[in-house]
């Protein structure tokens, strides 16, 4: 087995069908899982649910990573085409011990992964997963089970229909009259997201719905919005939401054809909650990737900001130790506790048309409580990840441009935890500027450690 780490911060990620990303890794994982399981919840007999995104390598990988369940007796529910906050929601819904989604996200259809959630529906603890990884990497000595101890498949037909109820149960609108656009990115939500809007009584518009295993978010979706904002401004929607390949982002367009991401979305929710005395600690959770612009709305409201580093499952702890229940991404990843605890793209599109309904205000309307800073990031592939800190040059450029902003702006450099790039953010009033200081600094970066 590869010893290179196979966890990163969102799971196993890579290439399907090519080392790490095997289904030979896949069947032991899922032994390995089966056995971690067992031992957490001190039980014999393991119930663990699995379900996929439209790619082509999920029957693939699914196929194999049931084999490794059952074989080490596990029941393995299948839940088919589902998104993955829905996956989740099922593992609980279900009393499985554990829940298994086969996505990579808002990644190329090439790419898969492997992502697990506990048995409350939340992502797995670090430590079991490094449980896993270590039995992975030794001897498989995972039990072989044998005659009828040998586990159970069953094919859950009605999936679907338990995540369209629960969500239509959080947000019971009456959404007659409005026109609502939707980009599905030909991902796990081509199905259910209409679904919702129209039991609803929205008229609804669908775009990207039509999945073929390979172009699952090929220029469509959360990532790329642009399509979406063109089909609302030709209907003259009233909004339009973009959800990514596995349904936990959502990205927002108003009836004017702006772009809102997830910054706005937070300030809008964090406003509303706050003014009905909604808002727990009276924080939002948020990560070093936020726009200067949240800061700034936020504290003019008198509320509070957290950042975490970047990723959900950072937000989501920093907010179960502060009691916090809002918080997310301005990648349109958001968490909304009070209903699921996993990020949810369709069930955040409806708490904001639920502030819409409550407010009487159009999308356009509510987001002028934000001012965006000019924001820039530059993807910059790499071959290595050492720490930033070590890149001498590249970190004497940012001491430089850091000094020239003079406290009006900031400088982020991180690595991608799921993909092989160095990001680039870079934040400030001059958006030329910025634009230029963060090619410079890619540019040194790809010198550096370029593949």
């Amino acid at each position: 087995m590869n010893q290179l780490r196979l966890f990163g911060t969102d799971g196993i990620r890579g290439v399907a069908n090519e080392p790490p990303l095997t289904p030979d890794l896949a069947y032991r994982v899922g032994r390995e899982l089966v056995v971690t399981l067992a031992a957490q919840h001190e039980s014999e007999h393991v119930r663990v649910v699995i379900g996929r995104d439209t790619r082509r390598s999920g029957p693939l990988l699914e196929a194999a990573m049931v084999a490794g369940l059952l074989s080490a007796g596990a029941d393995c529910f299948s839940v088919g085409v589902l998104p993955t906050p829905g996956i989740a929601l099922l593992t609980r819904g279900l009393d499985a011990h554990g829940g298994i989604v086969l996505s990579a996200s808002h990644n190329p259809f090439e790419d898969n992964g492997i992502k697990l959630f506990s048995s409350n529906s939340t992502k797995f603890p670090d430590v079991w997963e490094d449980q896993i990884e270590a039995r992975v990497k030794a001897p498989d000595a995972a039990p072989r089970a044998r005659g009828a101890a040998i586990g159970r498949l069953v094919t859950y037909e009605r999936a679907e229909k338990y995540y369209v109820d629960f969500l239509c149960r959080c947000f019971p609108l009456d959404l007659a009259g409005i026109t609502i656009a939707l980009d599905c990115a030909h991902g796990a939500t081509y199905r259910v997201a209409p679904s919702v809007f129209r039991r609803l009584g929205a008229r609804v518009l669908v775009i990207a719905a039509q999945p073929d295993g390979t172009n699952i978010n090929a220029g469509c979706g959360a990532l790329h919005p642009d399509g979406l904002r063109k089909r609302l401004v030709a209907a003259s929607a009233d909004v339009g939401f973009a959800f990514d390949g596995d349904g936990d982002r959502l990205i927002s367009v108003d009836h004017l054809g702006e772009i809102r991401d997830g910054d706005y979305a937070l300030a809008i929710a964090a406003r509303h909650m706050a003014q009905q005395g909604r808002l727990q600690t009276n924080t939002v959770v948020t990560t070093v990737m936020a726009n200067l612009g949240l800061d700034e709305c936020l504290r003019a409201a008198g509320i509070k900001m957290v950042k975490t580093q970047v990723g959900d499952r950072y937000v989501h702890e920093e907010m179960q130790r502060m009691g916090a229940n809002l918080g997310g991404e301005q990648s349109g990843h958001l968490l909304f506790p009070d209903y699921s605890p996993t990020g949810d793209g369709i069930l955040s599109a409806l708490a904001l048309l639920a502030v819409m309904r409550e407010s009487g205000e159009a999308l356009a309307s509510l987001a002028t409580c934000m001012r965006k800073f000019p924001q820039v990031l530059v993807n910059v592939p790499v071959a290595r990840k050492p720490p930033i800190e070590s890149l001498t040059g590249v970190m004497d450029r940012v001491r430089a441009f850091e000094s020239e902003m003079n406290g009006t702006g900031r400088i982020l450099l991180r690595y991608s935890g799921t993909e092989s790039l160095a990001r680039v953010m870079i934040e400030g009033s001059d958006e030329a500027r910025i634009r230029a200081m963060a090619d410079e600094l890619a540019s040194a970066i790809r010198t550096q450690l370029g593949q």
